[in-house]
């Protein structure tokens, strides 16, 4: 149940944080942060979406509101299945989430395999059933369904194999994530408390779901439980990431959300850790947290830090029975991209509802793993070069514009640094075993030639292969390699040179 003088006691405790620590509740202050150096290190994280809307496995994780539009294929799909909403809502799902095989170590053991250095499991998504304990709301995975403290379970096992542990909150979308269930008789009612798990169900003008200034605007009351809510989830687990989804760009939320900022940059002052706040579009000034680009790339490399968030499965960000997943290659061309223009990956992954990893996704962490095992000190504490790369190949710009697989060639490079090592990243190997790598192109002395290289090499490796022999020469057009091992013909998996340079 909701308690008002326990919510007016949090909100005094955000205030005192916010007006006592170095950061206050204006863009002024805020661009005072710091992308964190772990963080710039890290490269490659993974993202966990799990939970009640992992039951049905069908669809996506967005089942909960699609399955209110009338006349939609997830509302015929959960009528034949499941019966009459009014008989079977989607509150009916949370008993059915039992977690039963759920091993957090196991989980994070999995990620660790895979080569990621930080994990951020939803702690609440759309459907505003939290991931945790809270003191805020009943709907929980530890007070119903699994009866676990998940995101909990979570950290200690993170913390125990050294990985930073973080969180994100989709709660904001919850204002209207359950809106269409009115138009029908359905367990959505008119008018639904404060303590419904539907609350407040509010429908957007036209689903315009981007605008900023959309209509209606969220009341004061459901921004004031947003805010209570993200700092409760600071407070417990005190979080290295925090990653908020769309739709807090709302023109109405941003007092809100600078409040959120403030009181998180605060605490891991306090606290003595470098905090990562992730968020999407427009929501933030420039420089006062760090730009994510959903399920897409950048053209170019930037003069600042991002990240990009993408998933294993093509079609959704949770586990159903009709996933697409992404070959293990293509998500190492996509991480050596991204990092060759000065990003981290956070890759998704969707546990079953019993709270397995399925064989599909786990054969993809490993992949990417045992190559990051070979390659990991091109990746890891890297930074992009003068230019991040060459070739035909066109990367789509921007989020939503990802291709599940980019036809590289031998051509395709992407350029990265590492103390005195230049690393020589090949999307695709060749069949001949000869390379051509033309930004690194004559040898030349005189500074005043149009090149990008002046360089002296001392040796260059085929990383993986410590032992094998290289062969090496400049021309006025390239860089020119060969190597018998470097002669590929039954993968698409990158390729790394190691060049050192004297």
């Amino acid at each position: 149940m909701y308690d008002k003088d326990f919510a007016i006691k949090e909100f005094e405790k955000i205030e005192a944080v916010i007006e006592n620590g170095p950061y206050n509740d204006t863009w002024e202050s805020l661009i005072n942060y710091k992308t964190p150096e772990w963080f710039k290190d890290a490269k490659f994280g993974i993202f966990i979406h799990w939970g009640v809307f992992t039951v049905p496995e069908w669809g996506s994780e967005w089942y909960p509101r699609l399955m209110y539009i009338k006349d939609s294929e997830y509302y015929e799909h959960h009528i034949k299945t499941y019966g009459l909403h009014k008989d079977f809502g989607y509150k009916d799902f949370i008993p059915m989430f039992k977690a039963e095989k759920f091993d957090p170590m196991e989980w994070v053991k999995l990620f660790k395999e895979a080569g990621a250095k930080y994990i951020v499991p939803v702690g609440e998504h759309h459907d505003g059933f939290q991931m945790y304990e809270s003191k805020l709301s009943k709907w929980n995975a530890f007070d119903m369904g699994p009866k676990r403290d998940i995101l909990g379970e979570l950290k200690k096992a993170a913390d125990s194999e050294g990985l930073y542990m973080g969180t994100s909150s989709h709660r904001i979308e919850h204002r209207f994530f359950f809106g269409h269930g009115k138009e029908f008789e359905s367990d959505v009612k008119e008018n639904c408390g404060r303590d419904d798990l539907y609350w407040p169900a509010v429908e957007l003008k036209d689903d315009n779901y981007f605008d900023s200034c959309a209509e209606p605007y969220p009341s004061e009351e459901f921004l004031q439980d947003w805010l209570l809510r993200t700092c409760e989830m600071i407070d417990r687990f005190k979080p290295r990431v925090l990653y908020f989804d769309w739709w807090i760009q709302h023109i109405a939320a941003r007092p809100y959300v600078r409040k959120a900022a403030a009181y998180y940059y605060n605490r891991a002052h306090e606290w003595g850790i470098d905090a990562a706040l992730i968020y999407k579009y427009d929501t933030f000034a420039f420089g006062s947290a760090i730009y994510d680009v959903e399920r897409g790339q950048m053209k170019t490399a930037q003069p600042y830090y991002w990240q990009s968030d993408t998933s294993c499965a093509l079609n959704s960000w949770c586990y159903t029975v009709n996933n697409q997943y992404r070959s293990a290659e293509s998500i190492v061309q996509t991480l050596a991209d991204i990092v060759s223009k000065n990003g981290n990956l956070l890759l998704n992954v969707g546990p079953r509802a019993n709270g397995e990893v399925c064989e599909e996704e786990k054969s993809i962490l490993r992949s990417v793993g045992k190559w990051l095992s070979l390659n990991g000190e091109a990746i890891y504490g890297s930074r992009p070069w003068r230019v991040y790369g060459e070739g035909p190949t066109q990367i789509n710009d921007g989020g939503f514009s990802e291709k599940a697989e980019y036809d590289f060639t031998p051509q395709d490079i992407r350029y990265l640094v590492n103390g005195q090592y230049l690393y020589a990243i090949v999307l695709c190997p060749s069949k001949d075993g000869k390379y051509h790598l033309k930004e690194l192109g004559g040898e030349h002395k005189d500074p005043k030639v149009n090149s990008r290289f002046h360089g002296v090499v001392d040796s260059i490796e085929l990383m993986g292969f410590p032992d094998s022999r290289i062969r090496y020469g400049f021309d006025d057009s390239a860089l020119n390699i060969y190597s018998e091992k470097a002669k590929i013909d039954n993968t698409k998996m990158p390729i790394v040179f190691r060049i050192k340079l004297k």
